[in-house]
């Protein structure tokens, strides 16, 4: 039986290891050695863009930030969602994964990377927020493993009362922000909600059918 082959490893910020593994043609990456995210379980990814972005289209000139690049499924699917003069601003901390997605030589989201409206920032996405005031139409998080963070312990700073009130404040009228989880979490909806968020939530399958259940948080802005 063929083995899972590390093809590239780099340590985190915060001294964790990220690698890149390969099995048949599958692509997985893991933090010290538990997997993060899989190119054979994606389904949930691009649900998270289609709902953050659901309303995009008809917006002129509209913006969408996506934190968290992964293998950029959730980047293409926000892609083919919204209007040809909209922005797709990408923030995502590691250097590694932003290089691995750039690689043409693997099979992940270069093309989306080059698109004209993708503005790619080696940047905390919670710093990204930060810095802005109403300035997108949705924002779609699919950054470690939701609420409970695995890769990054600063990335509990997305979701903790503070960082919701941040992104509430991010974004337009009517704006959208969509967590991606692996888990349902009904603290952090409450949390939500009590950030100024009308919320809903969407359970859906990591793969088409069948998977695992993966939970995606929607706030929306009145």
């Amino acid at each position: 039986m063929k083995k899972w082959t590390t093809v590239e490893s780099t340590p985190t910020p915060d001294g964790k290891t990220i690698s890149l593994h390969e099995h048949d043609g599958s692509y997985t990456i893991r933090v010290n050695g538990v997997e993060l995210m899989s190119t054979r379980q994606h389904a949930s990814e691009e649900r998270l863009a289609e709902l953050a972005c659901a309303h995009v289209r008809a917006i002129p000139r509209a913006r969408v930030l996506i934190g968290g690049l992964g293998f950029g499924f959730t980047l293409k699917a926000a892609l083919a969602a919204v209007a040809a003069d909209a922005t797709v601003v990408v923030a995502e901390i590691l250097a590694a994964v932003i290089d691995w997605n750039r690689n043409p030589a693997y099979p992940f989201a270069s093309d989306a990377l080059a698109d004209p409206r993708v503005i790619v920032r080696q940047q905390d996405v919670v710093e990204a927020i930060g810095a802005t005031r109403a300035a997108y139409d949705a924002i779609a998080l699919d950054v470690d493993n939701g609420p409970n963070a695995l890769s990054a312990d600063d990335n509990f700073r997305l979701y903790d009362y503070t960082g919701l009130q941040l992104a509430h404040a991010a974004l337009r009228p009517r704006g959208c922000l969509a967590l991606w989880s692996a888990a349902p979490d009904p603290i952090f909806e409450r949390l939500m909600a009590g950030a100024g968020f009308t919320v809903t939530v969407e359970r859906c399958r990591s793969h088409g059918q069948t998977g695992r259940w993966h939970t995606i948080f929607l706030g929306r802005v009145k």
